[in-house]
């Protein structure tokens, strides 16, 4: 088998053309910007890569997605504080993965869910005191020794997963808890961790589904620099979709009660004056005399008013009707 051995610093690495030919690339220098993305996207044929010792704080989404073929990487002796969800989305065919001897305080491990194949995991010399096993992970060896492990009901999974599986956990013995201190330096494999229920942890571990499926098809391109951040048009956003499905249901719901709001709204109110006119109260009797004399109140009497003008008045307001007696008129009898 031909094999090139490939050497670059940062300052050495081209804009544009690269040689695809060689299997194992070692970088130098480096801080794995979206420049040295860029750069380890043009060597789709490498197979072993070597990113130790360099300025690495951050292992971004998407950072070694075109490299299909690559079996190892190492990006050991950094300064890594985060590795993202998609970091090693496309490492289909990696079987050992080195990030020991960097800054790691929190890792989630739905990111090697894109690793089908990986089978040695280096995690020791770091920050972690959880590491959650949330999905499968078939290794056959893993070290994690040098951790500051909290041994509380958070660590369960992590122990339930050591034990169930046939793994590997090499330097077991030295990879210890940090807290409590009724456990310190209890190896993390078999410390009896007080008030947890393990049955239902050792069950739960049992049946977790592996929830994402990232897609196979490694020749996607579409890399887009916006604002710092790597995207892909052919692979689908991660973990958020739910909270964009609430977010537009949520919008959905919220105008359409606006909606109803405003059409109902002006006939509840029409209704709600309509019910507040009153009935009106039949006839009293001298109701026109009292209405009379107010009118005749609030008209105070001029110098040309006299009685007889007064009686005018009230018999023009007032037509009085005779009452009915109870009697029928005969116009053919004689009064």
């Amino acid at each position: 088998m031909n094999m090139m051995f490939q050497r670059k610093t940062r300052k050495e690495v081209p804009d544009a053309t690269t040689n695809n030919s060689s299997s194992i690339l070692i970088l130098s220098s480096l801080s794995l910007n979206e420049t040295d993305i860029k750069f380890l996207h043009k060597n789709t044929n490498i197979t072993k890569l070597y990113l130790n010792n360099n300025d690495i704080v951050i292992l971004r989404n998407y950072s070694f997605f075109s490299l299909s073929k690559l079996a190892v990487l190492d990006v050991s002796n950094n300064s890594i504080q985060t590795v993202e969800q998609a970091a090693f989305a496309g490492l289909n065919q990696l079987t050992a993965l080195y990030l020991q001897n960097n800054k790691i305080a929190q890792l989630d491990s739905s990111v090697f869910v894109f690793l089908k194949s990986l089978n040695i995991l280096y995690l020791q010399n770091n920050n972690l005191g959880y590491f959650d096993i949330e999905v499968s992970l078939n290794l056959s060896k893993v070290i994690l020794n040098g951790n500051p492990w909290n041994c509380s009901c958070g660590l369960l999974r992590l122990q339930s997963w050591l034990n169930n599986s046939q793994l590997l956990t090499e330097n077991e013995n030295n990879t210890t808890c940090t807290f409590p201190d009724s456990l310190k330096t209890q190896p993390i494999k078999t410390a009896l961790i007080p008030n947890c229920h393990r049955e239902e942890e050792t069950e739960a571990i049992a049946k977790l589904p592996i929830s994402i499926n990232p897609s196979n098809d490694t020749g996607t391109s579409g890399y887009n620099d916006t604002g710092g951040k790597l995207l892909y048009s052919g692979f689908p956003p991660l973990g958020k979709s739910w909270k964009f499905l609430i977010g537009v249901l949520i919008v959905i719901v919220t105008t359409t009660l606006l909606i109803i709001i405003a059409i109902k709204v002006p006939v509840w109110y029409h209704h709600l004056i309509s019910y507040n006119h009153s009935r009106l109260d039949e006839d009293e009797p001298g109701m026109f005399e009292e209405d009379f004399s107010t009118d005749m109140c609030s008209f105070p009497p001029g110098p040309d008013t006299n009685e007889k003008d007064s009686i005018v008045v009230f018999e023009q307001f007032h037509t009085f009707v005779p009452e009915d007696d109870g009697y029928i008129e005969d116009k053919y009898i004689d009064t």
